[in-house]
């Protein structure tokens, strides 16, 4: 257990802190002033609340400024709903609360005063309510934190104001009157809130771990470009995954035509890693019941006129004499049909049709459906709804206009039509940056450093980063002490934006960057924060350790100026991130696993030949210990622990696995790593995995 920190400070037992609460919370704090009544309260305001300054923006349609003694003028009144002292997952004391005249909630989990060691923890992410995960309870008390979570939906403020609150509270609570430091931490849309976070507020956190960070331009180019290469590449994906599997034949441009070359080059160009299309159907969206098109509604809204301009104008994709031109127009969907058949429930609501044709295109994902009259020119509404073009069977979702409905008949004329989903696609193509550092966008700018293609007056990114950050733009300048996690592995967000962040860190600080900002790269990671099941795990660890362990080493960086591992090694080539063999020169806290079939990464044998596995291990120096090693010979993501001694830095291993039926495996060794070598603990975890090839004839 990781117990950084003295105790603070004196607080009685938690059976008399209901009646201390009750009795003598009233007071005025920085934000404000509450009474508790029992499992209720009412707010009031504090006394000297006309003196303190209101939280504004620095600059003129900036981000608000938070710091530590102003009041934010939306919530400033913090109001106790309960408190209840729990003993599930571990022993706390849970406040329940909300801020007057809105509907933001807030939870504080705090541990017995035994535990405590005069920090919190705060995790953010925009979808999220104010229920903290039982794991991050558990691990915040483990760690001596308390726990913050509120619904605050985008931005920072709502969380600034619940974390001021919660000192205020925890002060009272635990009976101290010295510093308490707290942490925000959020991963992909929660890391866009943790740098705003970080970088508008003063005294509010001591320090911050973005995660999976995006970039002002992520959204929605991270999903366009996969999206395009859906319809280039999706039949030749299979092939591209084997060669970039272990033991492949690692060519995976190789038996590709022109176009497909040239997309897959635009793919990994744009920084998507080449690695990861060993899972290409998460990489093309084809498992995805949207198909990577989320933000296709979005962009409809906040560009209207962009597919019609796609589809007529030169210089975009609907009009280039190209052979990927080709393509994009060979997927154009845009056929009237009529119904000739129509499905019904018990209550006579329509729920499917038939019609009398359907389009020839493989991929009907994101096709609008338009509902006529029997002439085919007067339009009566839209549908959602799915196809199955083999049958040509339009399944209804829910919540359509009952107008719509009510219309749908034999004899009606129905369009299908995808222009915008095509359009979409592209959509990265006409969003060059006109802030340097975006490098994924090179390959669209001519030698004159202009773009290649037309440029949309809008651009989505940065507005859809600006709301979902709080009006920060990613400036770098901030303002505690920041450990950046990105995931080799990710496709949603991609590696890259890790490296950007920190070029934009160095150049706000300038010297004081290396005091301040760590990045550390994950290996076998991908964008899915939590537990990882089934084949999948054969190939991607659970990250979560990685990030707990960050949290603790933070929180000793600001309390103690205890430095954590140094910034990962890497280098970057074409938007790709690629990091040393050795664990030394790697640097950051995650193992590295060395493992061969007889001393390859590919073998081939026949059925009932003992095959030889031998594995090095290496923790980084000063990251810990192996403390687990766990095999899956056959490469399904079922795990059995082998036990190698003593936890140590430096482990090798040999084992033999006799397989008896033919086939391709690909055997996994995952070893895992914990700070102090403690093996019954699940916190702290730190995993990576060593795969290779084997062929039974």
């Amino acid at each position: 257990m990781n117990t950084q920190g003295a105790n603070v400070g004196d607080a009685s037992e938690p059976g008399r802190h209901n009646a201390l609460t009750r009795r003598s919370f009233v007071r005025n704090t920085a934000v404000g002033a509450v009474v508790v009544l029992g499992t209720s309260a009412i707010s009031i305001p504090g006394a000297s609340a006309a003196t303190r300054p209101q939280c504004a923006a620095l600059v003129s349609g900036g981000p608000m400024w938070v710091t530590a003694d102003c009041d934010d003028p939306t919530y400033s009144q913090p109001v106790i709903d309960s408190e209840t002292d729990l003993t599930t997952p571990v022993p706390h004391r849970k406040v329940s609360g909300h801020f007057d005249g809105t509907d933001k909630k807030f939870n504080l989990y705090l541990p017995p005063k035994g535990q405590w060691r005069g920090r919190f923890f705060h995790k953010v992410y925009p979808l999220t309510d104010e229920n903290a995960a039982d794991q991050d309870i558990a691990f915040g008390a483990d760690s001596g934190a308390y726990v913050v979570q509120a619904n605050g939906g985008t931005g920072y403020r709502v969380d600034a104001a619940a974390a001021k609150f919660s000192r205020t509270y925890a002060a009272k609570y635990y009976g101290t009157s010295r510093k308490i430091y707290g942490y925000v931490w959020g991963g992909s849309g929660g890391s866009f809130q943790t740098i705003g976070a970080i970088e508008n507020t003063q005294g509010v956190w001591d320090g911050a771990v973005p995660f999976i960070p995006g970039t002002p331009y992520s959204i929605p180019s991270s999903f366009t470009v996969r999206a395009l290469a859906r319809l280039v590449l999706r039949d030749k994906a299979p092939r591209i995954a084997d060669a970039v599997r272990p033991g492949g034949s690692g060519r995976p441009f190789a038996s590709l035509n022109s176009v497909e070359r040239a997309m897959l080059r635009e793919t990994t160009a744009f920084g998507v890693p080449l690695r990861a299309w060993e899972d290409y159907e998460y990489v093309l969206g084809v498992s995805s019941p949207d198909g990577l098109l989320g933000f296709a509604a979005v962009l409809r809204t906040m560009d209207p006129a962009y597919a019609d301009d796609f589809w007529s104008n030169p210089g975009y994709l609907g009009t280039e004499k190209s052979a990927l031109g080709d393509v994009v127009r060979g997927a154009r969907i845009d056929l009237l049909t009529t119904v000739q058949k129509v499905e019904r429930d018990a209550q006579n609501t329509p729920t499917s049709m038939v019609l009398a044709s359907a389009p020839t295109q493989q991929d009907t994902t994101g096709l609008d459906f338009t509902v006529y009259a029997g002439d085919g020119t007067t339009v009566i509404g839209t549908l959602t709804a799915s196809l199955d073009p083999a049958t040509r069977v339009v399944t209804l979702a829910s919540g359509n206009d009952a107008k719509v409905l009510d219309a749908l008949d034999t004899g009606v004329r129905l369009r299908l039509d995808n222009k915008w989903t095509i359009a979409f696609r592209a959509y990265h193509r006409y969003q060059v940056p006109t802030r340097p550092g975006f490098y994924p966008w090179d390959q669209y700018r001519g030698p004159d450093g202009k773009p290649l293609y037309p440029q949309r007056a809008l651009q989505v990114g940065p507005l859809i980063s600006k709301s979902t950050s709080g009006g920060g733009t990613h400036t770098g300048k901030i303002t505690g002490k920041v450990i950046v996690v990105g995931n080799l592995a990710d496709v949603d967000a991609c590696p890259w934006p890790g490296d950007w962040y920190r070029a934009r860190v160095k150049e706000a600080l300038g010297a004081q960057y290396g005091d301040d900002f760590r990045l550390w790269y994950s290996d076998n990671a991908d964008h899915l924060e939590g537990p990882v099941a089934g084949a999948r795990a054969a190939q991607i660890i659970e990250f979560t350790g990685i990030l707990q362990q960050a949290l603790r080493d933070l929180s000793a960086w600001v309390e103690k100026g205890v430095e954590p591992a140094r910034t990962t090694a890497y280098d970057v080539a074409d938007s790709q991130i690629t990091v040393p063999e050795h664990a030394t020169a790697r640097r950051g806290i995650q193992p590295v696993v060395h493992l061969t079939a007889d001393g390859t990464d590919r073998i081939e044998v026949t059925a009932g030949t003992p095959v030889t596995f031998r594995a090095r291990i290496e923790v980084p120096p000063g990251a810990g210990r192996v403390v687990h090693t766990e095999w899956d010979f056959a490469g399904t993501g079922g795990f059995t622990v082998k036990p190698f001694g003593p936890p140590r830095q430096t482990v090798e291993i040999r084992q033999t696995f006799t397989y008896t039926e033919p086939g391709t495996y690909f055997p996994v060794l995952k070893a895992t790593a914990q700070r102090e070598g403690d093996t019954a603990t699940p916190f702290a975890q730190v995993a990576n995995l060593g795969r290779v090839r084997v062929v039974v004839r």
